[in-house]
């Protein structure tokens, strides 16, 4: 199976693709990017994606190469030139190629990546018995709510993780709780769902959304608002989201089990809401 990406207007192989030393984005980290889960050859609330890119380049100063119709025609053409009904997209936008000087080049193109692998469902067994995390103090940048390929900190907290033998890292800031290394964070105490509040601390997220909606569309009681440490960990779910891994609970935390130390009734009903809804958007005809 070949794989076929986007560069700078046309789609190749991936083995074809070349970008200078020089780009910006290999340089400084300059640039930003997006990933869209794709369902039965549809890109899941491309609108929404979209949306969060352009806030991304916005942030960072870039004018958005394309107008959203054609980000969506590109897209649809990815994903047609590439096998499998489920995939992922990752978007990649950088200042361009310039010679190294900290300030922003003068009439440089900016560089454009698009590139689609297997969208693989969240292990069932991970759904049914939950994951295991840790917590980190959140040593990153004040806008986090920028989605910039510069993602070192992100890195190192999310290999924590992985040395400890477990799924994800929470990042405390302040006493409160900010996210995942590459995710979002619901807690659930005294049968609310609580959602730590979007800002620049925090990187909106596409599944953060679809489960707020879902939770007001179901009587589910949530309230938005900063989630204390103590809160965390005397949580009685806590889950993870986000666009490649949906819903996961979080069943021990630290080496201490979150509330019965397996996935709750609220996270079971919201997971069910969840793949309810994403089977919708699978019926639907291609377009």
């Amino acid at each position: 199976m070949v794989q076929i990406v986007y560069l700078n207007g046309q789609f190749l192989p991936l083995e074809e693709a070349r970008i200078p030393v020089l780009d910006r984005g290999f340089i400084f980290g300059d640039g930003v990017y997006e990933v869209i889960p794709v369902y039965s050859h549809h890109p899941f609330r491309l609108q929404d994606h979209l949306k969060r890119l352009q806030h991304s380049l916005d942030g960072i100063r870039l004018a958005n190469p394309y107008k959203d119709a054609e980000w969506d025609a590109l897209v649809k053409e990815l994903i047609a030139c590439n096998e499998g009904e489920d995939q992922y997209l990752y978007l990649h936008i950088t200042r361009g190629v310039a010679r190294r000087d900290h300030a922003f080049p003068k009439n440089t193109p900016p560089t454009v990546f698009m590139m689609s692998s297997p969208l693989l469902p969240p292990d069932p067994t991970l759904r049914q018995n939950g994951v295991a995390a840790i917590t980190a103090t959140d040593n990153r940048w004040l806008r986090c709510d920028i989605k910039a390929i510069s993602l070192l900190p992100n890195v190192l907290l999310r290999q924590q993780a992985v040395d400890a033998g477990t799924a994800e890292t929470l990042m405390l800031r302040d006493g409160f709780l900010s996210e995942g290394s590459a995710s979002n964070i619901f807690v659930v105490k005294d049968s609310i769902l609580l959602a730590p509040p979007k800002g620049p601390l925090m990187l909106p997220g596409i599944t953060y959304d679809v489960v707020l909606e879902l939770a007001a569309a179901n009587g589910v009681m949530f309230h938005v608002e900063p989630v204390p440490e103590c809160t965390l960990r005397s949580a009685d779910e806590i889950w993870l989201t986000s666009s490649t891994r949906e819903i996961l609970p979080i069943t021990h935390l630290d080496g201490q089990a979150v509330g019965s130390g397996a996935p709750g009734p609220l996270y079971r009903k919201l997971d069910r809401l969840y793949q309810d809804y994403k089977a919708t958007i699978m019926r639907q005809p291609a377009s």
